[in-house]
């Protein structure tokens, strides 16, 4: 693939160990399985880890996990009070909207697509172009866009706290008067989308040496998906999402990706790699949607990115390896959400 981000150097010491075996921890739920890493597999590919690290000044306790679950599903977030985190990130449908591009506020539209909040943790960086280095300042753009929930960040504040949040605030920021800030909604929020993640996928299992994890189509998928050049991306626990690359089956478009961040020509029509992990179940695909099926996908990539016409026997073997990233989805009720009864009006005198 072009511009990869990684250093030729790094992919050739990489490649040059694929026959290598080494120890791996089983990932979670896996406990007692082999732990022989399979013969034949890259060291750039990685388990998906069972926790998310978290920054010093956001540690990931209960109280802002609970108060960032309640905040993911608040529509009063919103302008028209009907749209959360959750109508684009939709927790039940593995943390997608399933549609080419996200539609908000009076059913604006934004003209990319909304990728799974799903393991959205151990990406190096948030958005499409990775304007947001940290999950705290990604949460903190949709409330604001005008295409997506529309709020100045004084007026969520008042809202959350006319409705009955500043209680839930100071339990999980240990402050009675300065804990409900636009700032702390934004670490509750990350807070919580931090345990959103899905460890367990069959090639999880695969990695830890349980080689009956995956399938012959699924292996023979692997086996072409380092062979092809994929892996030279789409690497680490996420397979993608630690790095950036050009994208020419969309050179010419108006969204031109990464240069919009930096003002740099270069960075023209350059996305963030996209992870894989459940890819399988996060259709439509790229950052404009634009590809309907995980097939399409794969054979345009190939087209565009590896410079090579895969067959439709190869399409396949590849299709069959990604659905082995699909991971086990933790179970995310909808949570009661506080709802404050306005103040009754003082009585009149006879």
């Amino acid at each position: 693939m072009s511009r990869i981000s990684i250093s030729m150097l790094a992919i050739a010491a990489a490649l040059a160990a694929c026959g290598q075996q080494g120890k791996e921890p089983a990932p979670a739920g896996n406990e007692g399985a082999a732990t022989q890493r399979p013969p034949g597999l890259s060291p750039l590919f990685e388990a998906l880890p069972a926790q998310a690290p978290a920054p010093i000044d956001n540690p990931t306790t209960a109280e802002r996990v609970a108060l960032g679950h309640k905040l993911f599903f608040e529509p009063k977030l919103s302008r028209s009070a009907t749209i959360s985190c959750n109508t684009c990130h939709v927790v039940g449908a593995a943390g997608v909207d399933n549609r080419s591009v996200a539609m908000g506020e009076g059913a604006r539209t934004g003209p990319r697509n909304s990728p799974t909040v799903f393991n959205a943790a151990f990406l190096k960086a948030q958005f499409w172009d990775g304007r947001a280095p940290t999950l705290e300042e990604q949460a903190k753009g949709p409330i604001q866009a005008h295409v997506e929930m529309d709020l100045t960040p004084d007026e969520a504040v008042q809202r959350l706290r006319e409705t009955g949040y500043a209680p839930l605030f100071a339990q999980a920021f240990d402050s009675d008067t300065t804990a409900l800030t636009f700032d702390n909604l934004a670490r509750a929020i990350a807070a919580f989308e931090r345990t959103l993640l899905t460890p367990g996928a069959p090639f999880d299992h695969y990695l830890a040496g349980d080689t009956a994890a995956l399938g012959p189509d699924a292996r023979a998928g692997l086996a072409l998906f380092q062979q092809a050049g994929c892996l030279g991306c789409h690497n680490g626990p996420l397979l993608g999402g630690n790095g950036y690359a050009n994208f020419s089956h969309v050179q010419g478009s108006k969204d031109v990706g990464r240069a919009s961040v930096t003002g740099n020509a270069a960075d023209k029509w350059v996305f963030r790699v996209a992870p894989l992990r459940n890819i399988a179940v996060t259709h439509p695909y790229f950052h404009d949607g634009s590809a309907r099926t995980l097939e399409d996908a794969v054979a345009i990539m190939g087209d565009s990115q590896l410079k090579r016409k895969l067959t439709p026997d190869e399409v396949r073997q590849l299709v069959a390896f990604l659905n082995s990233l699909t991971g086990e989805f933790p179970s995310v009720p909808y949570p009661q959400l506080p709802r404050a009864f306005p103040a009754a009006a003082p009585a009149t005198e006879p």
